[in-house]
């Protein structure tokens, strides 16, 4: 497994673990099951006779409709409270960056005020894919900045393919995932976390970057011809150094923000609506 790089990836290789060690455990139970019944109940050469028939066992029966569902829920159980506990939101997140998914690649709205950069994200067009409940936790007069990529594009320190994403170490930072087409998966690989981007509805996780450097990220989901293309990189620096990158984006004239993608379909926002 990658080495985790973020506060909340310990969990979710737990998680894993426990569940490789569950299906190893079964799994053993089931090859020796399987081992023991063709070597000790094969056909004699010498007797032609039918074995004894074990029918209507209700100890066996319950015993193998019971152990199942014991399996499954303790799974369910450990998967359900890591999964509530990941997928939770801070009220006020350090660092807010909206992703942007297309065919076929990547742009990063840091939805930040930063020097130079005039705006306010909470009234900017370009986000109004983004359902209110996000942009109420938008910081005020946020002007930001953005960077996009394309499938040629290329990190300078590295030379890996496609666009680098900047964040900080130590900051907790909420991904706000959205798609100008059809559905993408953003997965940033030693972060142990990836989730699915998809047009006319709003996803989003928070992460606390604790390692600092440059680590590959990729679509998860089958999005087209090009899919294998769709590449980026996040570089994890300190937060003075994240900050610079903001301002050096503002001077290349990168400030404001991309559209944001398809806007909330009818359903969703009524989905919205009901759950607040």
């Amino acid at each position: 497994m990658p080495t985790p790089t973020t506060e909340e990836a310990p969990r979710i290789l737990s998680l894993w673990q426990g569940s490789w060690a569950a299906a190893l455990a079964v799994g053993v139970l089931v090859w020796g099951l399987i081992l023991w019944s063709a070597f000790f109940h094969r056909r004699s050469r010498t007797k032609v006779e039918v074995p004894p028939q074990t029918r209507y066992n209700m100890p066996i029966e319950a015993l193998y409709t019971v152990v199942p569902l014991i399996i499954v829920s303790v799974l369910f159980y450990f998967t359900a409270r890591d999964e509530s506990e990941l997928l939770s939101l801070k009220k006020k997140p350090d660092v807010t960056v909206n992703v942007v998914g297309f065919q076929w690649s990547w742009c990063f709205n840091y939805i930040e005020p930063v020097a130079g950069s005039t705006g306010d994200a909470k009234t900017s067009k370009d986000l109004n894919a983004i359902p209110k409940r996000f942009v109420d936790d938008f910081p005020a007069n946020a002007g930001g900045a953005y960077d996009c990529g394309t499938p040629g594009t290329r990190n300078p320190q590295t030379n890996n393919p496609g666009p680098t994403l900047w964040l900080p170490k130590g900051k907790t930072v909420r991904f706000v995932l959205t798609s100008r087409d059809v559905i993408h998966s953003f997965w940033v690989v030693p972060f142990l976390m990836k989730q699915d981007v998809i047009p006319g509805h709003t996803n989003a996780f928070e992460v606390t970057p604790n390692k600092e450097g440059t680590f590959m990220g990729k679509c998860a989901e089958l999005c087209g011809v090009d899919h294998s293309r769709m590449l980026f990189n996040v570089k994890v620096v300190s937060p003075e150094r994240y900050e610079q990158h903001l301002k050096d984006l503002v001077d290349k004239q990168q400030n404001g923000y991309v559209p944001a993608g398809i806007a909330q379909t009818s359903h969703e926002k009524n989905r919205e609506t009901n759950n607040l």
